[in-house]
């Protein structure tokens, strides 16, 4: 997926600080006010020095400068403590923003955008990235509000003061704007590959997860491990090369601080050698070049995570910018399905579909049938939307629904579970759609009938029972045309029968194209379409190419022949 430029990310952001701009302006001018009071028990240690060596000082000037200190104090904490609390509020309601921005582009990203950059990404965008710009405010916030205005108003009083001290200060600023040309040379690109090495590791333990049954079956459990591990291992390597640039920053920063210290020192030895300044005058500019020197130490090293975060920032705002356009397709005044001159691949693969043509009239059934790799699921993935031909076009309704064989009954009742396809129908309509596709004997088997909780953490339901599930969304949302690329394949011999009765409860009036892995799917369809290393093969009804003795009748025989007696 694509990563977004800062011009880029800084425009999304300034759009989604609509509504806090007015509080951003209020906290920039009570910094300033909150860091000029703090300017004062400098000023006043540097006075009551100055007293003291005259021989002028009594108990009601102590007394007058620690007053005048303390309150200083007291005000400019408590205008720290709100601009702080202002910057924190206006931080995260803007990323509250782009957190929903991010999960409802997330929803709606093209399949095949997902599957070419690896699901491992998303997943890290969406978690790993938000998590890293989350846990930066702490550390970015003080220091981009209190910290930055700090730097702003003790260099002014640092001037105000002796103009020599400026100076001296500002001829150690090159060691810190080397410093910083090194660091965002070197940081963001090291930030980047470590963020790429995350996705690149959740995509190895996602796959891992998902084909878990396969990686036992065929006995892979050792290789997904080191394959996991190597890109465990990567992350490692790429998190100790940003610790090291971390370090590195410190040292510099170490080495300004030394030198601004240092420099100030000797300015003030000689300027009150020559008379042009005193004692309470250098005291004042040394507290003022400590004072600095936190802030600017504390500014620049935020920087480090500040970079991380804009690497994560950038990476959700190249998703959250990503067109959600499908090329090659269109949608027609009906319910009919159109394609023309499909041609599509895999990458840089043979073609997965080579010059494919189908018609399929308003209401009609059409099943697809082919040996694995056919291009069965590919062809149906392309009549979707989710794949968009390389060549060719795709016409097909605007309702269109998909129903696979890796069904999903997500986390709650299973009333929340069926009104997801229909959200406005009652139980009525719920009752009325589980009878129809012949599932209400599942109610009796749930402890609290629509109410019950399934899904993780729910009541258990069989293979069978969570396609019953999904067959019976299909029918409550009510698509022009419904795609189910092999939706009940995982059912055993046993519940073969039921399911297909419901498939044919929920197609029922409506234009449908199946991928049949039992034939007695492609039996009961209008037509049947036979498919042999992406192209089309043979077309006709069951009778038909029963008759003409091809590849679909000589299937036909090896399925009867295969069938229990």
């Amino acid at each position: 997926m694509p990563v977004a430029g800062g011009r880029e990310t800084a425009a999304q952001l300034w759009r989604l600080s609509r509504g806090h701009r007015l509080r951003l302006a209020a906290t920039g001018v009570l910094g300033t006010v909150s860091t000029g009071a703090d300017l004062i028990p400098p000023l006043a240690i540097g006075y009551l020095v100055d007293r003291v060596r005259a021989g002028t000082a009594d108990p009601g000037t102590v007394l007058t400068a620690t007053a005048v200190m303390a309150v200083a104090a007291v005000l400019g904490a408590a205008g720290t403590a709100v601009t702080i609390v202002l910057a924190t509020r206006a931080y995260h309601a803007v990323l509250a923003r782009l957190r929903e921005r991010l999960v409802a582009r997330a929803m709606a990203l093209p399949q095949h955008l997902v599957e070419r950059a690896g699901t491992g990404d998303l997943i890290s965008r969406t978690s790993d990235d938000v998590t890293a710009v989350a846990d930066a405010a702490p550390g970015v916030i003080p220091a981009l509000t209190v910290t930055a205005f700090t730097i702003v108003v003790s260099l002014g009083g640092l001037a105000a003061l002796e103009l020599p001290y400026a100076a001296a200060f500002a001829v150690v600023l090159p060691v810190y704007v080397l410093a910083m040309r090194w660091y965002l040379r070197t940081g963001p690109a090291v930030y980047r590959d470590e963020r790429a090495a995350m996705s690149a590791r959740a995509q190895q333990i996602l796959e891992s997860q998902r084909g878990y049954d396969t990686v036992l079956g065929f006995g892979l459990a050792g290789q997904r491990h080191r394959a996991v591990m190597a890109a465990s291992w990567a992350v490692v390597v790429r998190s100790l090369r940003a610790r090291t640039v971390q370090s590195g920053l410190s040292a510099r920063l170490n080495l300004g601080e030394c030198l601004s210290l240092a420099t100030v020192l000797v300015v003030g030895f000689v300027l009150i050698g020559q008379g042009t300044s005193t004692v309470g005058g250098a005291t004042t500019a040394t507290l003022l070049v400590l004072r600095l020197l936190g802030p600017v130490n504390e500014l620049l090293f935020v920087i480090d995570t500040l970079q991380s975060a804009l690497a994560s920032l950038n990476r959700m705002v190249g998703m959250i910018t990503t067109p959600v356009t499908r090329p090659g397709a269109g949608y027609g005044p009906t319910a009919a399905v159109r394609l023309r001159g499909i041609t599509f691949r895999y990458d840089d693969g043979p073609p997965a579909l080579d010059d494919v043509s189908i018609d399929i009239a308003p209401g009609q059934h059409v099943a697809v049938v082919g040996a694995s790799g056919a291009g069965k699921s590919t062809l149906a993935a392309v009549v979707a939307g989710i794949h968009p031909p390389g060549a060719g076009t795709v016409t097909r309704p605007v309702r269109t629904a998909v129903i696979t064989q890796e069904v999903h009954v997500f986390a709650g009742t299973l009333r929340d579970n069926l009104t997801l396809a229909a959200p406005q129908a009652t139980d009525h309509d719920l009752l009325a759609a589980l009878e129809t596709t012949g599932t209400t004997g599942l109610l009796d088997l749930l402890p609290d009938g629509l109410d019950t909780l399934v899904g993780s953490g729910g009541h258990p339901l069989t293979d069978a029972q969570a396609q019953q599930i999904a067959l019976t969304r299909l029918l409550l949302a009510d698509p022009e045309l419904a795609i189910l690329d092999e939706a009940t394949a995982e059912a055993g011999s046993a519940q073969a029968g039921p399911l297909d009765h419901a498939a044919g409860a929920a197609l029922a009036g409506r234009t449908a194209l199946t991928i049949a892995h039992r034939l007695s799917q492609a039996r009961a369809c209008d037509h049947i379409v036979v498919m042999d290393q992406g192209r089309i093969t043979e077309t006709g009804t069951h009778h038909d190419l029963i008759a003409s003795g091809g590849t679909y009748a000589e299937l036909w025989k090896a399925w009867q022949a295969g069938q229990p007696r």
